[in-house]
């Protein structure tokens, strides 16, 4: 879920103290609303989205021989001499740890431990679906970046990788280095590289689409959070130019000289950085300076439709390329970009077109580092993963309605797989070292495996099946 943070105040407008401000109808808007509504009502029918079944044959009483005491016991010995030995005789291969404080959650910012386990639960499922991962939702309490740091180290050897979700900036970045450097296995900040990776992957076949490059576009971030200080860094890999790179955050344009930008090589020296480095594209102002004659809109910002509006679209140059990433509620809503001329419009939201969401990576990614039985995850696999997945919606025919796969071409998702495990082989961080067709057939076998499991358990009769929504009364006209 791209990490958002506040946009700027335009000039005579009063600043929102509401989290909810009071909008125009919009069909879009209802849309989101009754989905809500839904998916509360779901929730409490079904009590949770996941749950944990055995995976070995219990036949009889006498299986616990097997599977726990004694039998457990010889396990046990032969991992406590060689602790790699714990991926293979448990099931640490395949499992991972969802970690959030829940002081970000979406865009709808601090939701605590509890507030976040429903978006823990979600993610643990599209985990499992998509990526055949067995993930464990972990909201914890802590009341530090060094106490989050501290507790994801003492849990860390019950898991194979470590998936950070719904951190605030600036401390996301801090937990996620220092975890990267303490841990023999791979840490993702999935509201960072995730949403990074696939904004790449829809930025390149947009592009593509409409005949520029990436080291020529003049591009705007709108937003300075996890997300967009990722995407920033993996543009510059890409070769983007700094000088036409313009990140827009609460404030107005980063730039070297702005007035807090000396407060922020303390408070936030990701911040500082590209700020120095971009110098704010030779622009100071807002976002109405900024957008003047970008081909490129990243936002990554405040959940409200109203945070970009059609004249600043409008005031792009030709056939601009708009991405509104805030959940639940993009900054723009599609249709209203389109008709103030962009050639191609995307969010982070599965019931519009061209869906660049970090759903689209997480699943493959984790699939792929685990199978290689990697260390960590560089930005190199990043990459790979961004670009594998851009070549394949290429494959099936690039338009303006079909940037990226959707959730529903899962064929696509375990040569993503494959491709981050080629490349932990070449970056030399993996502890098994397969062909790509080898890697690529056991992702095929893992990653079919739940739907298989699921569709067996609805042919029993287990799962009960959704009920229907009940009947609301027709609202009048506001």
């Amino acid at each position: 879920m791209a990490g958002s943070v506040p946009a700027p105040v335009p000039p005579g407008r009063e600043p929102r103290r509401k989290s909810r401000v009071k909008r125009a109808a919009d069909p879009s808007e209802d849309q989101t609303d009754e989905l809500g509504r839904r998916a509360v009502e779901l929730s409490r029918f079904y009590g949770g989205k996941i749950e944990t079944v055995p995976k070995v044959p219990v036949r009889s009483l006498a299986d616990f021989a097997l599977w726990y005491t004694p039998g457990v016991a010889e396990v046990s010995r032969a991992i406590h001499g060689d602790r790699d030995l714990s991926f293979e005789l448990t099931g640490r291969w395949n499992t991972i740890a969802i970690v959030t404080d829940g002081s970000r959650v979406l865009g709808l910012g601090d939701m605590g431990p509890e507030g976040a386990l429903p978006v823990m639960e979600g993610k643990a499922l599209l985990f499992r679906w998509l990526g055949g991962v067995d993930a464990v939702p972990l909201p914890i309490q802590v009341g530090s970046p060094d106490e989050f740091i501290a507790t994801v180290e003492r849990l860390a050897p019950a898991f194979g990788a470590i998936n950070l979700e719904d951190i605030a900036s600036p401390k996301c970045f801090g937990i996620l280095e220092q975890l990267q450097k303490r841990l023999p296995i791979p840490v993702w900040h999935d509201d960072q590289l995730g949403t990074a990776a696939a904004t790449i992957a829809g930025l390149l076949n947009a592009l593509e689409l409409t005949h520029r490059s990436v080291k020529e576009v003049r591009t705007v971030l709108l937003g300075a959070g996890a997300a967009n200080i990722a995407t920033a860094r993996l543009l510059f890999a890409l070769g983007q130019d700094p000088h036409k790179l313009t990140l827009v955050d609460s404030r107005g344009i980063l730039d070297a000289e702005r007035s807090d930008v000396d407060e922020l090589s303390v408070r936030n020296p990701w911040k500082y950085r590209l700020a120095l480095k971009t110098n704010g594209g030779g622009r100071t102002g807002g976002l109405n300076e900024a957008l003047q004659g970008a081909d490129v809109l990243l936002a990554a910002s405040t959940p409200d439709p109203n945070t970009i509006s059609a004249d600043q679209v409008r005031s792009m140059a030709r056939d601009p390329i708009v991405f509104a990433l805030a959940n639940p509620v993009p900054e723009i809503w599609p249709h209203v970009a389109r008709e103030a001329g962009a050639a191609v419009v995307a969010t982070g939201r599965s019931d519009f077109p061209n869906q660049v969401n970090n759903s689209l990576v997480f699943p493959a990614v984790f699939r792929g580092v685990l199978d290689a039985r990697a260390r960590s995850i560089p930005d190199e696999i990043v990459l790979a993963a961004a670009r594998e997945l851009a070549r394949h919606a290429a494959d099936r025919g690039l338009s303006h309605d079909h940037l990226l796969p959707t959730m529903e071409e899962t064929e696509v998702f375990p040569h993503v797989a494959a491709a981050v495990a080629d490349a932990a082989v070449r970056q030399g961080i993996a502890r098994r070292k397969h062909s790509h067709d080898e890697f690529l057939e056991r992702a095929v076998a893992q990653m079919s495996r739940p739907g298989r499991l699921v569709r067996a358990i609805q042919a029993a009769r287990l799962l009960p099946p959704l009920p229907s929504p009940p009947a609301r009364p027709r609202r009048r006209g506001r």
